[in-house]
């Protein structure tokens, strides 16, 4: 018997995902369908990705996602460079702001692939090169530098205590700023020396910790009204968590008493060069990609076999701060890991 070649045809398409059993769906608006990838996307991206998908709202919102061309997204990267601000003692002309639109483009074409909007490699986003990123000016701070910071931070405002907290934290653990912020009293083991770290990458980590800064952690939650285990760890006198504010006031301050680190717009993240350069240099490239947190598997295909563990991490805090810690081993014990 002949095959019918209506059927034929239809399952050919059907492979294709198309079908032709009704009318063409008509492809949403940009405005329509970005509700949708808010709601695909992790808190992380959404912070980072907001104001440019925002932007793609303002400049497309009325046309459909599958009218949208490479040429498009590159003058929507052209505009965010443009239109970058200029405040900022680090501006590079605009570079990251191009990087971070075509990013924020890319994840929503790439949502929109997954849900069958457009065809899958037809992302215009990512017809658009990404402006290449240039090197990094933050290193490590030296031991004179350190200590006029640490010397501001605990003599001027209006928490000193609160501010000599977030400084040490953030040279012990070498954690980024979101990791501090969502630090919670049950992320904290006083006992082991140890905060439960939720990074970028949605990467989870124990961080080990002097017992001296964990005990000075908990006092401090207790005190200023932590209870429940979700409670916020870093709060105000008013007994309210902190937030990113409280880390722009604290660099702007030491910015107006020590004018050689506003000038070259020295950060928290700089005290994260600071910590991880000591540990390559003092133990080695393993033990420092593990106190990062570094769990990727890009660089060279030696990472795969030169993971350190918690208590390699432990032993390069002790050494660091002079403090014990429970966790540490003898450094002669790391052998060849030192």
């Amino acid at each position: 018997m002949t095959a019918d070649p209506q059927q034929t045809a239809r399952a050919m398409l059907a492979r294709f995902g198309l079908n032709l059993t009704g009318p063409p769906t008509r492809s949403p608006t940009v405005r329509e369908y970005l509700p949708h990838v808010y709601a695909a996307a992790s808190p992380g991206c959404t912070r980072t990705y907001g104001t440019y998908w925002t932007r793609m709202v303002e400049l497309w919102g009325d046309r459909r996602v599958d009218s949208i061309r490479a040429t498009d997204v590159e003058a929507l990267q052209r505009d965010c460079i443009a239109h970058s601000t200029r405040r900022r003692r680090n501006y590079r002309g605009g570079r990251h702001a191009g990087e971070t639109c075509n990013a924020a483009a890319r994840a929503f074409f790439r949502r929109a692939e997954a849900d069958g909007l457009i065809p899958t490699g037809s992302s215009p986003a990512h017809q658009v090169l990404k402006p290449r990123r240039l090197p990094t000016t933050r290193r490590a701070l030296l031991p004179w530098e350190m200590q006029a910071i640490t010397e501001v931070a605990r003599t001027t405002g209006n928490d000193v205590i609160l501010d000599s907290l977030i400084l040490r934290l953030h040279t012990e653990t070498a954690c980024r700023r979101g990791g501090a912020l969502g630090l919670r009293l049950a992320d904290l083991d006083t006992a082991n020396g140890l905060v439960l770290l939720r990074e970028k990458g949605d990467t989870v980590r124990w961080q080990p910790i002097t017992l001296s800064l964990a005990t000075r952690l908990a006092e401090h939650a207790h005190t200023r009204g932590a209870i429940l285990g979700e409670d916020t760890l870093l709060r105000y006198r008013n007994q309210q968590p902190i937030s990113s504010r409280r880390y722009d006031q604290l660099w702007k301050r030491i910015g107006e008493h020590l004018p050689w680190a506003a000038a070259q717009g020295i950060s928290t993240h700089w005290l994260r060069h600071t910590t991880l350069t000591w540990v390559e240099r003092n133990f080695s490239y393993g033990i420092a990609r593990a106190y990062a947190g570094h769990t990727d598997n890009t660089g060279p295909a030696t990472t795969t076999y030169i993971k350190a563990d918690l208590h390699a991490v432990a032993t390069a805090l002790a050494t660091l701060t002079g403090e014990p810690h429970p966790l540490a081993l003898d450094p002669n014990d790391l052998g060849f890991l030192t």
